[in-house]
């Protein structure tokens, strides 16, 4: 069972991780079944998401970058189709995003978690509005590092938000899997997960069909499931909270197999 409890509300389930399916609201993200929009959101619901990460911009290596107004213009109808038919204690949304003004509007829409690649530091105004709200927040690290560097830059970067305001309860980490790391790297922080997991804030892990993925099992990102499902459940055996998948079916078994065999 994982429990994660945040100030305004509580993420539950009888699986030993919480499952975070992603809906790319792109036409260039770099798994191209990972894009699409409410027929996704519904598709991965129905399969037992506890979660919807929502992007409207993709982070992919060498992506284009939109504006506020076209991200908002991605993104606004799957919220509201999701919010039409399932509330928030049926399933959470989180908002893949590094803008105020694109969070503000999801917000706004029914989205309930912001999960920043920037760790809040991109747009001045996005850690203000979010300590204002009181939403969980992922912070992402970004570059080069490995596991013991990745912690200590948590432990800073989640000391300076919460003096501008966010709650400690409302953190979530993610060591930033393939953005702006070497191959070994990565590998190091999936081996070293624990080590991430010491502090108070649950672990993210978003290991889905990345480039160490490939590099470990020689596939391109077609073919990198099975993969991917080894190094997740490696992650959750060494403390990862939630898990930020593609494939969520194929997560479900294993986690569900992991349950009973713990």
């Amino acid at each position: 069972m994982c429990q994660i409890d945040f100030s305004k509300f509580s993420l539950k389930s009888s699986r030993p991780a919480l499952l975070m399916g992603i809906v790319n609201a792109t036409p260039d993200s770099f798994y191209e079944k990972s894009r699409g929009g409410q027929q996704r959101a519904f598709q991965l619901i129905e399969e037992g998401a506890d979660i919807l990460d929502i992007g409207g911009e993709s982070t992919r290596p060498g992506y284009t970058e939109v504006d506020a107004e076209e991200e908002i213009k991605r993104i606004l109808p799957v919220i509201e189709a999701v919010r039409k038919e399932f509330s928030p204690e049926q399933i959470r949304i989180s908002v893949d995003t590094r803008k105020a003004s694109v969070f503000k509007a999801a917000y706004e829409a029914g989205a309930d978690i912001l999960n920043d690649v920037s760790a809040l530091s991109d747009d001045e105004t996005i850690t203000e509005l979010a300590a204002k709200l009181q939403v969980p927040v992922v912070l992402m690290h970004q570059g080069p590092g490995r596991a013991e560097e990745i912690a200590a830059f948590f432990k800073s970067r989640s000391r300076e938000v919460q003096l501008q305001g966010i709650k400690a309860e409302d953190i979530i980490v993610d060591p930033g899997i393939g953005f702006g790391k070497s191959n070994e790297e990565c590998i190091d922080i999936i081996k070293k997960t624990e080590v991430l997991c010491k502090s108070e804030y649950p672990l993210l892990m978003a290991l889905s069909r990345k480039r160490c993925i490939g590099q470990m099992t020689g596939r391109d990102a077609e073919n990198r499931l099975f993969g991917t499902l080894a190094a997740d459940m490696i992650s959750v055996q060494k403390g990862a909270k939630i898990i930020r998948v593609h494939d969520l079916s194929a997560a479900i078994d294993t986690l569900n197999v992991m349950k009973y065999l713990q």
